[in-house]
């Protein structure tokens, strides 16, 4: 294994470089950084990883492990795979970076965008009741709503994008803008 030294179980230095990072900008978007770490490793892995094997490697508590694997799981970037002839169960991750990518913008958008929706929706209601409220703060709660569900239409329709138009559109970058119209210049 290019990752793990079987005989020693140390990562090798690019890799421990690579988990550190990775658990260091996950902790910084919300996540435990041990979820994420042990998701790096089984992301450079070469094989599906046993809970031990992944205790051992980042030197983190076996429950911390089995904690971490069940919140992987509820983000799907990880799944159990058998392997013959052992019993143990074996971890793998998700290598395709774009489902990758996918898979963690449909669960910030489930914990985080729809519930700003359902509270801006709630929010705009009780204002339009309200014959105390400043128009101005009224007129703000729309415009906070319609972006938000300007950005929940918007992921929606991404997702409907083959993947290597999806590239194709990432690569152009600010060059998109001349494509767009613009109606008249002034």
């Amino acid at each position: 294994m290019t990752e793990i030294s079987e005989k020693t179980k140390k990562v090798l230095p690019a890799v421990e470089r690579f988990i550190l990072q990775w658990g260091d900008m996950g902790s910084q978007w919300g996540v435990n950084r041990s979820v994420s770490q042990i998701h790096a490793l089984l992301y450079l892995s070469d094989r599906p990883l046993t809970a031990d094997e992944i205790a051992a490697a980042l030197g983190l508590a076996r429950s911390n492990i089995s904690n971490s694997i069940r919140e992987l799981m509820a983000w799907d970037l990880i799944r159990r795979v058998p392997i013959k002839g052992d019993r143990r169960e074996h971890c793998e991750a998700e290598t395709d970076l774009w489902e990758i990518a996918m898979r963690i913008a449909a669960v910030r958008k489930e914990r985080e965008l729809d519930p700003a929706v359902d509270a801006l929706r709630a929010c705009v209601a009780e204002a339009e009741g309200d014959p105390k409220l400043h128009p101005v703060a009224g007129k703000r709660l729309k415009d906070m709503l319609a972006f938000v569900e300007t950005l929940d239409r918007w992921h929606a329709q991404m997702l409907t994008v083959p993947k290597p138009k999806l590239a194709a559109l990432m690569r152009l970058g600010t060059r998109i803008v001349s494509l767009l119209p613009l109606g008249k210049q002034k």
